[in-house]
């Protein structure tokens, strides 16, 4: 009776945590973050729907926050984080599947979006296939890379990290 209880207060809690971490890893590393040839360190946390679906909000409340604060531009605000939520999503559902697709949405939803960001909120220059190009390098190293290493890292501790009822 207990878990069942406390069940929406881990989920508020794990989604509030992601939320945070995205927040200072884009804050911390907000040079690279940003921009046409981005390598966002915060995108590794996009692996985390595959452990905890509080991850899908969590991290894009955490996108939203960090567009926010970093001031970026308000289609940025919008786009982006619609991005972060579209790939998040697509990361549980697929995470149920096979954990080795867990990376291709939030790369693919990065890749297609964001370039058009670039352009219309930024006025970049970049053609838009250039920029997905760009784009995509930084998700493919920052999710494909990086992410692949937490989650084979978070994966190993599992039952010591997320709560079994939230899984």
């Amino acid at each position: 009776m207990e878990q069942t209880r406390n069940k929406p207060i881990h989920y508020v809690t794990y989604g509030a945590a992601i939320a945070a971490v995205y927040i200072v890893l884009t804050i911390v590393f907000a040079p690279i973050s940003f921009g046409p040839v981005q390598f966002r360190i915060s995108e590794i946390l996009c692996v985390l729907p595959f452990f905890t679906p509080a991850a899908v909000p969590g991290l894009f409340v955490g996108c939203l926050l960090s567009n926010l604060l970093c001031g970026a531009a308000g289609l940025d605000i919008i786009f982006g984080s619609l991005a972060t939520l579209i790939g998040a999503a697509g990361s549980l559902y697929l995470g149920k599947v096979n954990k080795w697709l867990v990376c291709l949405p939030p790369i693919l939803a990065n890749t297609i979006i964001i370039p058009w960001v670039l352009r219309y909120a930024y006025g970049s220059p970049d053609l838009i296939p250039v920029a997905m190009v760009t784009v995509g390098i930084g998700e493919v190293l920052a999710i494909g890379v990086l992410g692949n290493m937490l989650l084979l890292t978070l994966d190993r501790y599992r039952n010591l990290i997320f709560h079994r009822n939230l899984t």
